[in-house]
């Protein structure tokens, strides 16, 4: 079933035949269809002599790494579960790896395919605030204008093509779309919806299995668990009374169950078993099987338990059974969680291993102690061992005592590693301190390494201290290089000066278009819109949405729009939707409504809610209020409940409290909130505690807080202290934390701390900690710090 995701991978796949090297990486969440969608687009290829590659023994990083510079013409490059390659400590050397890959003329045409969650799209996606380090510019330079997002839902299209094979025969689709009302049929399909309930109502054995599992990879363990830690972790997991009550053979029973699949091949946990042929030398001792976590329930783990810290058995288990890789990024969750003792423990069980990156991470730990002298020897042993990070780290160091020279021989060292933030860091430094030129000697070769953002730094860093030339010509430097960030960042700098900077940055702008950069082409299609040049502002509007800036289409249909083109502007809309812009139609209806054309506004509504859209129904009750169809109103937002959509009620319930129907109000916000928009309830009892109700609003916040939201009670208690009420802002903080908001078991811990009570402030900190929360403890030494030095 083709979608526009589809089509977007059918044009890359294309484009690679032709001759030219290609990326793409699918974006979605777990059970949605991301790597179907590229296995089928590839089926082509396979016609045509291409032959595909996909690296993960003896791991995936390690792999890639490895192998990458023998990819050879006409191959595919499989990284699915990019965040395999791209998230761990060599993830910026694989990045720049395949940007080589790409740019590389004598290896055309190669293509690469991937898939991410959107969590890890976003992480290395952001832009890193000034002054912080930048852990993935690599990365996000790979896959600028690369991304593919695939929706969560089928839209009205797809669930027709759905329903129409359903009915010439297809007995799967036709189970799923009877049992779905939600467009989350790939889910459906993927055994997901039985997953869950599979967790949900496991035996207390059962469901510690999958919470260690689940623990173990939301902290960044390996994706294989050992049958050995798993066993070992659970013990506290179970109550006393639920570990009293199991059976002598409860473990073998809690296995059984746990692997059982739920259809198909898909169970909650999957046995995995290395075969020996492919064991790498550390794996000789490893277990002869381990597990791995479904990808689904992993992804629920990682919302559903974010708060929570693991308990002691589970940090025992780790030190003793899991392999360094896996210890490394554990310790780092052990010392943000302020487990300090088992944060230096695993730390050091890695690094007794040898590798390289634990023993760096070892002396971070050391150095965070005062043992600084210990620290540097760790990291100097951490980089003849071969620790990219540790060298970075030594120039850092080196740089600050003065040290100049040595600190660009450490940090070229790892650049000759493949590691260039160093050099990276170094440029800014010497950018920051006048040393001009040394500064961009280093930031080129940065870029010949493949890594462009210190240029890009430095050409921004230019501009805003007024040397625009240099920096024009260091953007240059980074567009030659492939990337055309810093172009942009300097036109929108000269867009805020004068009529001649204007026009220079608008030379920028074509610049950068002209090799394809999304931001760019979006901004030159509302320039010749403006200048009514419309069949060229639609033709940079489609490049930029195929570039990945979908917007371009939206505001070139808003313009249309107001223009009075209102046929073009819906089919611009349309365009905007299939390239991802969902809320393209409403954005048009909403203007046709102020210009008092509701009628045109209400079936462009009605068609935004059709093809999926939640806030349309919202729109729809709003105009019906208005117009004064009270009954319809409620009737939309009752019916939009019932399928799974809440906004409409919500919203509806927001404006009978305006209006003093108090009652309705508080009806239509809990069946918004069973319908999963507990905001409902917070929205009205901000309204009423506004409206000088508080009975009323601490009513509806107790509400949410019982349906597993304490945003309410927190919003109302900071309203109350702001307002002078401490005793009443504080006991409304004490109902959050007893519904177990680890933030306000916090916050009452400082509370409890100003007003004298160090005894409970303890405990309550102590408790926050515990369950994940360490903010408190940091808290209150800094408070009894200041007193003490006071």
């Amino acid at each position: 079933m083709r979608r526009p995701h589809d089509e977007h991978l059918a044009a890359v796949i294309e484009a690679a035949n032709e001759g030219h090297s290609e990326m793409a990486v699918l974006v979605g969440s777990s059970s949605t269809g991301k790597t179907r969608a590229c296995w089928e687009a590839v089926q082509p290829l396979a016609a045509l002599g291409w032959r595909l590659w996909h690296p993960f023994d003896p791991t995936r990083a390690d792999a890639a790494l490895a192998d990458l510079h023998r990819v050879e013409q006409r191959t595919i490059v499989w990284l699915n579960d990019a965040q395999q390659y791209l998230g761990g400590e060599s993830g910026e050397q694989i990045a720049a790896a395949v940007h080589r890959l790409l740019t590389d003329v004598s290896r055309s045409p190669v293509l690469v395919l991937g898939t991410l969650w959107p969590e890890y799209q976003n992480d290395y996606m952001a832009l890193p605030r000034p002054g912080n380090p930048d852990p993935h510019p690599q990365a996000r330079a790979l896959l600028a204008g690369r991304l593919i997002n695939l929706p969560d839902c089928f839209d009205h299209i797809a669930l027709n093509k759905a329903r129409a094979l359903a009915v010439a025969g297809d007995r799967q689709l036709a189970h799923a779309l009877q049992h779905t009302d939600n467009g989350r049929l790939t889910q459906f399909l993927a055994g997901a919806p039985e997953l869950l309930r599979r967790y949900e109502t496991a035996d207390p054995p059962v469901r510690a299995l999958l919470e260690v599992a689940m623990d173990a990879r939301r902290l960044g363990a390996g994706l294989h668990l050992p049958v050995s830690f798993l066993e070992q972790a659970v013990d506290d997991y179970l109550s006393d009374d639920e570990y009293d009550d199991l059976a002598d053979n409860w473990l073998d029973q809690a296995f059984a169950d746990v692997t059982s699949p739920v259809h198909g091949r898909l169970a909650p946990l999957r046995r995995v078993r290395p075969r020996p042929a492919r064991r790498s030398s550390a794996m000789e001792t490893a277990p002869s099987h381990s597990y791995r976590l479904v990808d689904y329930l992993e992804q629920h783990g990682r919302r559903s338990r974010a708060r929570l810290c693991p308990p002691e058995s589970f940090w025992q288990a780790a030190h003793d059974h899991l392999a360094a890789e896996g210890l490394i990024n554990l310790a780092d969750a052990a010392r943000i969680r302020h487990r300090f003792h088992w944060a230096e423990r695993l730390a050091q069980q890695a690094a007794d291993s040898g590798n390289a990156d634990a023993i760096a991470r070892l002396a971070e730990i050391r150095r965070a102690k005062g043992a600084w002298k210990e620290a540097d020897q760790l990291l100097q042993q951490a980089a003849d061992a071969g620790s990219t990070a540790a060298l970075i780290r030594l120039a850092g160091i080196r740089h600050k005592a003065g040290l100049s020279e040595e600190a660009e021989t450490l940090a070229q060292q790892a650049a000759d590693a493949g590691d260039t933030r160093g050099l990276g860091q170094l440029a800014e430094i010497h950018e920051v301190y006048g040393n001009r030129k040394k500064a961009e000697e280093l930031a080129i070769r940065c870029a010949s390494a493949g890594n462009t953002g210190p240029l890009v730094r430095l050409a921004e860093m230019r501009e805003l201290a007024g040397a625009t030339q240099g920096a024009e010509r260091l953007g240059q430097l980074a567009a030659k290089a492939g990337d055309t960030t810093a172009l942009v960042r300097l036109a929108t700098i000269r867009e805020t000066g004068g009529p001649t900077a204007r026009n220079e940055a608008r030379r920028l702008y074509q610049r950068a278009g002209r090799v394809g950069n999304a931001s760019a082409l979006a901004r030159l299609a509302a320039e010749r819109e403006a200048a009514g040049r419309r069949e060229e502002a639609e033709q940079l509007a489609r490049r930029a949405a195929r570039a990945g800036q979908s917007f371009a289409l939206v505001r070139l249909a808003e313009m249309r729009e107001a223009a009075g083109a209102h046929e073009e502007a819906e089919k611009l809309a349309q365009q905007a939707i299939e390239a991802g812009h969902r809320f393209a139609l409403i954005r048009i209806a909403a203007i046709r409504e102020v210009a008092g054309d509701l009628a045109g506004a209400e079936r462009l509504y009605q068609q935004a809610a059709a093809a999926g859209n939640p806030t349309a129904v919202a729109r729809l009750v709003e105009m019906k209020v208005a117009v004064g169809d009270p009954e319809e109103a409620e009737r939309l937002a009752r019916q939009a409940a019932e399928t799974g959509n809440p906004s409409a009620a919500g919203r509806l319930a927001d404006l009978k409290e305006a209006a003093g129907d108090p009652e309705g109000a508080e009806k239509l916000a809990r069946l918004a909130a069973d319908a999963g928009d507990i905001g409902a309830l917070a929205r009205l009892a901000e309204m009423r505690e506004l409206g000088k109700n508080p009975e009323g609003a601490v009513r509806v916040a107790k509400q949410a807080a019982q349906r597993g939201s304490t945003t309410a009670l927190m919003r109302l208690a900071d309203m109350r202290r702001a307002a002078g009420d401490q005793e009443g802002g504080e006991e409304l903080a004490r109902l959050a934390a007893d519904a177990g908001d680890t933030h306000a078991m916090a916050r009452v811990a400082i509370m409890r701390e100003m007003a004298g009570d160090r005894r409970q402030a303890d405990q309550l900190a102590q408790i926050a900690a515990d369950a994940g929360n360490p903010s408190a403890l940091t808290r209150l030494a800094e408070l009894r710090a200041g007193l003490t030095v006071g």
